[in-house]
């Protein structure tokens, strides 16, 4: 649009003209004849000035005298230009459908008054008032509230007035804006296998009806948009099982329907994302039973086991006397009496022999594994920084019988039978000795090194807050030879000469026992507690154990039962490891072996 175009969305105008001369003031003589401004309105064609067409408004002084403006006399121009047609009705949003575009409204009226302006603060003296607007009210005059736009042509000089110039007729009316095109939307149902929705679903075409003709011809689409089907879950199908056991297949459901126990064993090899249902219906109640590899996780199920509930041995039997565990309980370190040290990256399930034969019997591990500090009998203490593959010789020959380290092996503590207990801050170059000689057995670290645990035997158990500086006889305490703890020290595992394993959850204010009496004489857990490491006498030999709360038995050994009107969904996620979707107790407790 041109700069002096009036942007007035109208087509037609009415304009009042008026030309007036100067009038001569005062007692002197008369002044020569003032020069009267004319206003002149004509129909201007559609062009670079206005789009559309419209009306021009000239104006100028009549320098000759003779009534009319000249080409020659013009010295202002304004424009008035016609509104566009009707707009067109917009498309609907895809996936619903679109309402048809309305008619286009009539274009308003614009309207042009002029009026003589008395000689004032805007014409000194005197001229025309250019008013413009659009007819809002659409009653053909020009109402004060409808003026969007005010201009003054001023008569030149003081003189007699000049003759007063004719009314300009009323610009005729703008045509109707042409009608809007209406918007139209199509769905289309699209079967399973199409190419841009695998499952089906819908597509949406939309576009303008140029011709018209209420239809979405092809040629009209401008946009197509695609709501497209998800893909299928695994369905469960029940199967009423009167029978005292079933193989379960995937994505089904068992009733365990029976007076007797029902055992459903999980399907061998499920696929990603398959699901096996189970619900008591029968009063025997109904286990789930696994396969090898395979451990159903329970976190939030009732009945969940806690740390140190179920135990699974692991590696071969051996000399085993202690055993150590990084942070997240993947990395495992222990030694067998008097042989060597072996280490696991895969919480136990195999075992690297590394050093040997230096009368081991403790060990200690950082957070990540890779330092890792041994302790011998009438030996060294060892250090190592490459997860055991290598080892310095540190301290002096002791009976040394128990270590500990930091998360980040820089603070240990270790402990020699009816000797000292002796802390370290520079990772094991230099030691201090700290309390009175007894006869320890085990010690223990939280993460920075600044809580301790220390047994002694037949004599309990010590607690120092300060590294080791000062210590406490714990006045509540089990029947401990063997302590271990986690990264806060709030969590503890201990174990006595012979009886069951104790757990505390308060720093040792109270206990309670698990498993059973395996003879236990090495403990370790992880740094949040959950996973936890034992070596247990079975007989001629020890074994390593280890415990993971929320979840079974890893293989054949681990189930979870429930009893008549408990439900259960489980989805297999991957790597052996079954997941609870959903569950209903009507016993309040499910359980897991």
């Amino acid at each position: 649009m041109h700069p002096s175009c009036k942007p007035i969305c109208a087509v037609a105008c009415a304009a009042l003209l008026a030309a007036c001369g100067g009038g001569g003031d005062g007692d002197g003589a008369a002044g020569a004849s003032g020069q009267s401004a004319l206003v002149a309105l004509a129909a201007q064609p559609p062009g670079t000035q206005c789009s559309a067409g419209g009306t021009s408004i000239q104006s100028g002084l009549d320098l000759n005298g003779n009534g009319v403006l000249d080409a020659g006399k013009v010295s202002n121009t304004r424009y008035i230009w016609n509104g566009a047609a009707g707009s067109v009705g917009s498309a609907g949003a895809a996936g619903t459908a679109g309402v048809a575009g309305g008619t286009g409204s009539n274009g308003l009226s614009s309207l042009v008054s002029v009026s003589v302006e008395p000689a004032g603060a805007n014409c000194a003296n005197g001229g025309n008032l250019v008013r413009i607007g659009l007819d809002t009210s659409r009653d053909g005059n020009l109402d004060d509230g409808e003026v969007t736009s005010r201009s003054h042509v001023c008569n030149a000089g003081n003189g007699t007035h000049g003759a007063n110039g004719t009314d300009g007729t009323n610009g005729a009316d703008g045509a109707n804006g042409t009608n809007g095109l209406n918007s139209l939307v199509v769905l289309t149902a699209l079967a399973s296998g199409d190419a841009n929705c695998a499952y089906g679903g819908s597509r949406q075409d939309s576009g303008l009806d140029l011709d018209r003709n209420g239809s979405l011809d092809f040629g009209e689409i401008t946009a197509s948009a695609y709501a497209c089907n998800g893909s299928p879950g695994p369905g469960v199908s029940w199967i009423d099982v009167t029978a005292t056991s079933a193989q379960a297949q995937a994505n089904t459901g068992y009733l365990a329907d029976n007076a007797a126990p029902v055992t459903i064993t999980l399907p061998a090899s499920p696929n990603l994302g398959d699901l096996v249902s189970v619900s008591g219906v029968g009063s025997g109640g109904w286990t789930v039973a696994q396969n090898a590899g395979q451990r159903i996780l329970t976190r939030g199920l009732p009945g969940s086991p806690l740390p140190g509930d179920l135990w699974t041995p692991r590696d071969s039997a051996r000399d085993w006397i202690s055993v150590a565990s990084s942070a997240n309980g993947s990395k495992l370190v222990a030694v067998t009496q008097a042989d060597q040290i072996y280490t696991s990256i895969d919480s136990g399930v195999t075992w690297t022999p590394r050093d040997g034969f230096r009368g081991w019997n403790a060990v200690a591990s950082s957070a990540d594994g890779s330092k890792l500090v041994a302790v011998a009998i009438g030996n060294q203490i060892y250090t190592s920084t490459d997860s055991g593959q290598s080892w310095t010789p540190r301290e002096s020959s002791r009976t040394w019988w128990g270590v500990a380290s930091s998360a980040d092996g820089t603070h240990l503590v270790a402990v020699e039978f009816y000797g000292q207990i002796y802390t370290s801050t520079d990772s094991g170059v230099s030691w201090t000795p700290r309390d009175s000689a007894r006869p320890w057995q085990s010690v223990a670290s939280s993460a920075d090194g600044s809580k301790l645990y220390a047994t002694a035997l037949d004599d309990g158990l010590y607690i120092s807050a300060d590294a080791g500086v000062t210590w406490t006889a714990a006045t509540n305490h089990a029947p401990t030879n063997r302590v271990a703890c986690s990264a806060d020290g709030t969590k503890l595992l201990a174990a006595g000469v012979s009886g069951p394993l104790y757990i505390s959850t308060d720093s040792g204010a109270t206990w309670v026992a698990r498993d059973s009496v395996r003879g236990w004489s090495g403990l370790a857990s992880s740094a949040d507690g959950s996973k936890l490491v034992a070596v247990a006498d079975t007989g001629d030999l020890d074994r390593i154990y280890t415990s993971v709360a929320d979840q079974t038995t890893p293989g054949s050994a681990g189930s979870l039962g429930g009893s008549q009107y408990d439900a259960l969904q489980l989805q297999y996620a991957g790597s052996g490891n079954f997941i609870v979707l959903g569950f209903s107790s009507n016993s309040g407790s499910f359980v897991a072996q």
